[in-house]
């Protein structure tokens, strides 16, 4: 009996485990089914929502480019990730280029939905052997998911999230267009996007359809490798690496033996540059600047929709610009803590194309730039525009009108001369010519300050309410001008009075040559010729005789120069805030101005604008060579 209870509990025991396990078995069938079903409404949910959120991602950013007036590229602007990409149609493809991709990195690309099963089955058998994560065996709508949205980590996160995205680009996207997007966003090695601007980069070829054989297995080589199987790459790898897309080409039938050897043959020479140190960073940022404002669109849409902007830039002016900008020597002494600092303009007066600028010594892409903001006080300089002008103007006053030259208070501003010397009466020439203080602002009292406002607001420069005082006579302003707007200013005077506005930007075309937009010529007479030819004979005798010799060259210059005072308790009174010079030849016109950002006792200039004069003539004596 003992015997047999012994049984019946050993085969209860038995049924326990069998139940117990049957009921594990059960729970583990259950958890591993929702498992599977997270993953799955996961793998269905990510993509889409990760695709919806961002619709910006399958717009392929494209480098644009800015193009002086002579035609030739200045500068491709580099994308956020540091490199360069021009887009192209699949038409613009040869077939053997697109079918040579396919063939190295996606044989079933046409007959899969996202995920090549066959290849990851393959991955993760190898894999399996190597026990790593060495092979993807990511489709191109793979890698393209990944090269959109996510990082390079090999994890199994990050290759279902792959997955998931590549599988919503299926759903929303046609093959031709998942295979554009993927030939236009690939990663291609030396800071070159998408096969178009590697074949630029690597052979100098701009239609892909010249390509050869041996170019195009040495593109399809890249991707597997940016780094080490770019044809420009010595090390031997990129030249093996071509070697074996050249037999996939030939197994494929994409080519024939004849032409598999002839590649093979084919050595890579890459295509000579012309290394030219780029000019005109402070120029690109202003056009930037300026195109943004004239078509509505955010310098960062203009610098990666793949747009052309044709500007105004001379590169022999540019060029003479820096180039004389590096001479210190042109330059006051620095300060304590800081360099002097200056900026200049240069307009051409017949067309307000601005030719060539510089907003600071050596300025870098992103630098400030001091040749665009209203920021300082243009001192005497400022003379011409709301003095003299507006009384010429008039008609009431000639070169040859005396005006006073007496100590006035004018409430409780008192406007001195430098020198402290006072003539009485003195002609409008000679007062401009030696840019004495006391007859500028007498005669602006006579004309009044506000006919005197509107003369300027004719020549681009609009002051404000605040300016309203007679302390504008000798530049003295609230907010204060830019160079820029000193050469837009004389620039009038230049042109016999007709006011062409300055503009850096003549053209904006799209990525496929449409014009979005075009510089239209608007000249308007706004002062007289005559007030005009009679401002151009006195500032050449500021040149000639006056205050602005320093700016004489081998053409005749007309132009003035202007200073303001540190002012400041305990400094010498002859320290300087600022130095000016704007002038014009008869082909263009040119502002110059120095100083230092933030002007105190440490860190002020002790000479005067004559410096800003010199510079000028420097400069432009460069720039106008052969004109």
């Amino acid at each position: 009996m003992s015997g047999l209870r012994g049984l019946s509990g050993l085969q209860t025991g038995i049924k326990r485990k069998l139940l117990k396990g049957c009921y594990l078995a059960f729970d583990f069938a259950v958890i591993g089914s929702l498992l599977i079903l997270a993953g799955l409404f996961y793998v269905h949910i990510y993509g889409e929502t990760v695709v919806n959120r961002h619709p910006e991602k399958l717009i392929v950013q494209e480098s644009s480019i800015m193009v002086g007036s002579d035609g030739t590229v200045l500068r491709k602007i580099p994308l956020p990730e540091s490199g360069y990409r021009t887009t192209a149609e699949l038409g613009e493809m040869p077939d053997l280029l697109i079918n040579t991709f396919l063939a190295v990195e996606d044989r079933r690309f046409y007959r899969h939905q996202g995920l090549d099963y066959a290849g990851i089955a393959r991955a993760l058998f190898n894999n399996t052997l190597r026990m790593d994560v060495s092979e993807g065996g990511s489709s191109i709508t793979q890698q393209l998911a990944r090269n959109l949205y996510l990082n390079r980590d090999k994890n199994m996160l990050r290759k279902l999230n792959e997955a998931s995205i590549a599988l919503a680009l299926e759903k929303r996207l046609s093959k031709s267009d998942i295979l554009k997007l993927y030939l236009n966003q690939i990663y291609m090695g030396e800071g070159q996007y998408g096969v178009k601007a590697a074949a630029e980069h690597y052979f100098g070829i701009t239609d892909l359809k010249r390509l050869d054989v041996m170019q195009i297995a040495a593109l399809a080589a890249i991707p597997k490798g940016p780094s080490i199987y770019n044809p420009a790459d010595d090390s031997g790898l990129s030249v093996k690496r071509r070697e074996l897309v050249l037999d996939i080409m030939r197994n494929q039938g994409l080519i024939t033996r004849e032409e598999k050897m002839a590649a093979l043959q084919e050595e890579y020479h890459r295509p000579a540059v012309v290394k030219e140190k780029q000019v005109g960073a402070s120029y690109i940022d202003a056009a930037l600047a300026e195109a943004s404002q004239l078509t509505g669109k955010s310098k960062q849409e203009l610098q990666t929709g793949g747009y052309t902007i044709v500007t105004g830039m001379n590169k022999t002016a540019q060029r003479a610009l820096e180039e004389t900008f590096l001479n210190p020597g042109l330059f006051p002494p620095d300060g304590k803590s800081q360099q002097v600092e200056a900026a200049m303009t240069i307009v051409d007066h017949r067309s307000g194309e601005v030719v060539a600028l510089i907003g600071g010594r050596n300025p870098s892409t992103g630098d400030l730039n001091r040749a665009i903001i209203d920021a300082r006080q243009p001192g005497s300089a400022f003379k011409p525009i709301i003095d003299y002008g507006p009384a010429l103007e008039s008609g009431l006053y000639t070169p040859e009108s005396m005006l006073q030259d007496r100590q006035v208070a004018y409430g409780s501003y008192r406007p001195e001369n430098m020198n402290g010397v006072y003539r009485g009466q003195i002609t409008m020439k000679m007062a401009l010519q030696q840019s004495i203080n006391a007859p500028a602002v007498w005669l602006l009292k006579q004309v009044g300050i506000s006919r005197a406002s509107e003369f300027s607001a004719k020549l681009g420069i609009k002051l404000p309410k605040e300016d309203r005082n007679l302390s504008i006579a000798l530049g003295g302003l609230h907010i204060g001008v830019s160079p820029l707007k000193m050469a837009q200013a004389y620039s009038v005077f230049a042109s016999g009075g007709v006011y062409r506005e300055a503009h850096m930007v003549r053209q904006i075309k799209d990525p496929k040559g449409n014009v979005l937009y075009e510089y239209k010529a608007r000249p308007r007479q706004v002062i007289s010729p005559h007030t005009a030819e009679q401002m151009t004979g006195m500032l050449r005798s500021v040149v000639n005789e006056g205050t602005g010799k320093k700016g004489r060259m081998n053409r005749p210059v007309a132009g003035k120069t202007g200073t303001t005072q540190l002012d400041l308790t305990g400094i010498s009174n002859k320290a300087n805030r600022d130095l000016w010079f704007v002038g014009y030849t008869p082909e263009w016109t040119a502002a110059v101005w120095m100083g230092f950002d933030r002007t105190d006792k440490d860190n002020h200039m002790n000479v005067g604008s004559g410096m800003a004069a010199a510079l000028f003539s420097e400069v432009m004596g460069k720039a106008l060579v052969g004109r």
